[in-house]
């Protein structure tokens, strides 16, 4: 009965179509067949509605970290010339992502990457294991490096209770299972790893842990031409950044003018160190000639891992 009773008010229900194509009035499928058009627009615009909106979240998200109070006046004085939002604008991070910092020194930049990436995201600190490193050759300012990032971190649960350390030996560095990462940044960190012979290990173990797809994000005080691998300045030259990262099997995807420094002469007694926030000042020099300049002149490239 229920059967019999469903199909005639199926029946009845077919009955206004079958009636209409008949007339040669649209049916239903014409009409379905018409809308499609307008249907796919307004999808379409609704889909970039809401990622604009997203992208204006995240930014606001963004800007909201950099203003932090847990920040010291100290360091939001710098962002003069180090640009954290235009420069994380520019690698693309995005809160839901995961992104290593390798070296995060004190945790300048930790402290805006781990709390942005709190909620949604994954924040990985990635230090020099001391012990993988022979006393008389920087053990113990590794140590003391990790332990002052691990204070700053126990300074503001809220903010960091989520962020993760991982310690890697330099000889032999391995940032987390193979392409389980989006985004890779280092700050300022190149020239130490070419003086010691380790940046074509670095630069092939940050391709291994990115996913495809996934981001490089290099920021290093830039020379005016090629420089030896020895050389003490601090500098390195673009073209061989560049270069180690396509050995690794990178793309260079752009190159921006963020942290560019026209006033840095590179030329300074005690390298880079000598400008702020070093202030490696000889004596009888004059400091304020030096504090005129600022920070150094620094290339700000982004690399992509092929898919």
């Amino acid at each position: 009965m229920k059967q019999r009773t469903s199909l005639g008010l199926l029946g009845c229900a077919l009955a206004p179509l079958i009636l209409l194509a008949c007339s040669g009035e649209p049916t239903a499928r014409d009409v379905a067949g018409a809308d499609v058009g307008g249907t796919d627009a307004t999808r379409a615009d609704s889909a970039a509605e809401s990622e604009s909106r997203s992208t204006a979240n995240d930014q606001a998200r963004l800007r909201a970290v950099v203003s932090g109070d847990w920040r010291s006046a100290a360091d939001v004085a710098r962002d003069a010339h180090r640009h954290p939002l235009e420069t994380l604008q520019f690698f693309g991070v995005q809160p839901d992502q995961t992104v290593i910092e390798i070296t995060p020194g004190a945790g300048w930049y930790a402290q805006i990457l781990a709390p942005y990436l709190h909620e949604d995201g994954n924040y990985v600190a990635a230090v020099v294991d001391p012990a993988k490193v022979a006393e008389g050759s920087g053990r113990d300012y590794q140590q003391r490096t990790k332990d002052q990032l691990e204070a700053t971190f126990a300074a503001a649960p809220a903010q960091f209770d989520r962020a993760n350390m991982l310690a890697y030996d330099p000889a032999a560095p391995v940032f987390g299972s193979p392409g389980t990462a989006d985004v890779v940044l280092t700050f300022r960190n190149v020239h130490n790893w070419r003086k010691s012979g380790q940046a074509p290990g670095m630069f092939k173990a940050f391709h291994d842990v990115l996913k495809p797809g996934g981001t490089l994000g290099v920021v290093e005080h830039r020379s005016a031409a090629d420089v030896p691998d020895d050389d003490a300045t601090g500098y390195v030259g673009q073209a061989q950044v560049i270069a180690m990262a396509e050995a690794a099997g990178f793309t260079l995807e752009q190159a921006s003018e963020i942290n560019a420094n026209p006033r840095d002469t590179r030329d300074h007694p005690n390298g880079v160190w000598t400008l702020p926030p070093g202030n490696n000042v000889s004596e009888g020099d004059d400091p304020a000639k030096y504090q005129a300049i600022g920070e150094s002149d620094r290339m700000t490239l982004r690399f992509r891992k092929g898919s």
